[in-house]
């Protein structure tokens, strides 16, 4: 990104300690001063933004996304180019990607794949998580070289998707045991898959085709037994778990029972676990109920957003994610006679800190951007934040059709996102191109993971 000095003027900086109005110099895309009333020699070539009665917030970081994805058939509309400049837009300028092969295929190759995508589009930083979907002494030496070479500190599995990308118990443990060794942090995408596909066989046995059979054949028990068994498999290798996008009441009492033991697992819930529900599976219109299918399934329960806030806001849960993999109503058609073929996925990079700021404006300065920021330890970027939108798919720059949260007064919106040291975007308008963000190394044994696993070793 081309390098600006920059000076924002009079807004409340918010830290993970305290907030207090004060100017922000910025140059070489860092942070140099902060305190009242800068006047940064020379004046000429400097870039001042008016942040009076605004907060200005460390940019945030998107912890789950799936752009330009190929799956169920079809491929998510948002691309790396259309995806990050959302972000942009929503206050983000960081995201964190999976990477995610075909069972019996290279960890690596996919690595280079999707890094290939994202290089030449991207217009904020992102870096990739790794998916194990299958098990070997070739994988565990592919997971060797990404984190000591490619920067990759994150693998996740998953206990769904039957005969995808599911593994069994005995690879969870193979698993986690080698992120443990290799200082990586595990994840896991917590559902029993075996259940699931019985429970669509039975509902597609008793003629139940629609969105609503999706929720039906993954109850909250099947989400809450994975994310239990998951966390008994960790603990036993003292190896630190991040359970994504947390979906349910019984899932979040498993991690925030289990933290309370002492046990090293951070809970993501997402954007649209926090801010809808899954009564639209229900909605009398197909193509609307189908716009909320994704895995595990939005829950029915109206009372579950405002639960998971609480324990985002008192640390229970951890961060949030979007799980951002968009797919338009036509490509969600595939499954029109057949739940089980409707692509998986909502929106919700753009709306993210928005929606988390109006479900919980008390707690979003310490949960969602700071201690995010600091957990990953970069400083990505700065965002002002005031003023107040109406979520619309019809003004939002994700690349579908279909918006979660249509309708939504949301009174926290960015005002300007500040990227590397420039402004990105400013009132409405952007001033980046694609390729201009950049790929994120993340290195092992990250210490306010693994500070507590050490100390867990020593006891």
């Amino acid at each position: 990104l081309a390098q600006q000095r920059l000076l924002i003027k009079g807004g409340k900086v918010v830290n993970d300690d305290c907030s207090v109005v004060a100017d922000v110099y910025v140059e070489d895309g860092v942070v140099q001063q902060v305190g009242p009333n800068l006047n940064p020699e020379p004046p000429a070539g400097l870039v001042v933004l008016d942040a009076t009665n605004k907060l200005v917030i460390p940019g945030g970081i998107d912890t789950h996304t799936h752009m330009q994805f190929p799956f169920m058939g079809s491929r998510s509309k948002d691309d790396f180019y259309t995806g990050t400049k959302a972000a942009i837009a929503g206050g983000t300028t960081m995201i964190i990607d999976f990477a995610i092969p075909q069972k019996g295929c290279s960890l690596i190759e996919a690595f280079d794949r999707w890094k290939s995508w994202a290089d030449p589009k991207v217009c904020c930083d992102y870096a990739l998580h790794v998916a194990v979907t299958w098990w070997s002494n070739k994988v565990k030496e592919e997971m060797k070289s990404l984190v000591q070479n490619k920067g990759v500190n994150s693998f996740k599995m998953f206990m769904a998707y039957k005969d995808l990308y599911m593994v069994n118990d005995e690879e969870l443990y193979a698993a986690f045991s080698c992120c443990k060794e290799l200082g990586a942090v595990a994840q896991v995408h917590a559902e029993n898959g075996e259940l699931i596909a019985q429970g669509a066989k039975k509902m597609l046995a008793m003629g139940i085709t629609g969105p609503e059979g999706h929720e039906l054949c993954r109850p909250e028990d099947v989400e809450a037994e994975a994310t239990q068994r998951a966390i008994t498999i960790a603990n036993a290798v003292n190896c630190p778990l991040f359970v994504v996008h947390v979906m349910s009441k019984s899932a979040a009492r498993v991690i925030s029972n289990a933290r309370r033991e002492g046990k090293v697992v951070y809970g993501e819930p997402i954007a649209a676990s926090l801010g809808t529900d899954g009564t639209n599976y229900w909605n009398k219109d197909w193509a609307h109920a189908a716009a909320y299918v994704m895995g595990p399934p939005l829950r029915p329960d109206p009372s579950t957003p405002g639960f998971l806030m609480n324990l985002l806001a008192n640390d229970d849960l951890s961060v949030t994610g979007t799980d951002n993999c968009t797919f338009d109503i036509c490509q969600k058609a595939l499954g029109k006679d057949d739940f089980t073929k409707i692509p998986n996925g909502v929106n919700g990079v753009e709306d993210r800190m928005s929606v988390i700021w109006e479900k919980g404006v008390v707690s979003i300065s310490r949960c969602l951007n700071v201690e995010q920021n600091a957990r990953i330890s970069v400083i990505l970027g700065v965002v002002l934040f005031c003023k107040h939108r109406t979520i619309s798919a019809k003004t939002h720059h994700q690349a579908n059709n279909f918006n979660i949260f249509e309708g939504m007064i949301c009174h926290g919106v960015p005002v300007a996102t500040v990227s590397r040291g420039k402004v990105v975007y400013e009132g409405g308008a952007f001033n980046v191109t694609a390729g201009e963000g950049k790929y994120v190394s993340r290195p092992p044994f990250p210490p306010y993971v693994y500070k507590r696993v050490r100390q867990r070793e020593q006891v």
